[in-house]
């Protein structure tokens, strides 16, 4: 099994602590001797039965330089007494006029609500 070299910092993570629970989140800056990024995203969903959600997230990291894909995992905002998970990938990397790239992404959310349903969504990352 090879081994792939893994560099990055751990930092306590002030958000997401209550009481005497803390958590700590590991923050990758190089994977296997190449530097990595992250991208932000959000948007609404479509319009079903009756509503729609926002969402907001960040990329998984991927190696900068190179052609690539993110993957995400996000959950949407709690409405009409429900909310719903996005899992997905980007596309490929678009380069933008001011230098760096974005990403498009779609697709549909899980299945929840009373009546059961889902909600597509599609949009563009934040610039790397």
């Amino acid at each position: 099994m090879r081994k792939i070299p893994v560099s990055g910092f751990v930092y306590e993570d002030d958000e997401n602590h209550s009481g005497s629970e803390h958590s700590h989140t590991l923050y990758i800056t190089h994977w296997d001797g190449r530097s990595v990024h992250i991208h932000e995203f959000e948007g609404v969903t479509s319009f079903n039965v009756g509503h729609r959600h926002g969402y907001e997230g960040t990329t998984e990291p991927a190696p900068s330089g190179e052609q690539h894909t993110h993957r995400f995992h996000t959950i949407t905002t709690f409405d009409d007494g429900h909310q719903h998970e996005m899992i997905g990938v980007t596309g490929p990397a678009i380069p933008v006029p001011e230098g760096g790239h974005i990403h498009e992404f779609e697709g549909e959310t899980t299945v929840d609500g009373m009546p059961p349903h889902e909600h597509s969504y599609s949009g563009r990352t934040s610039a790397e």
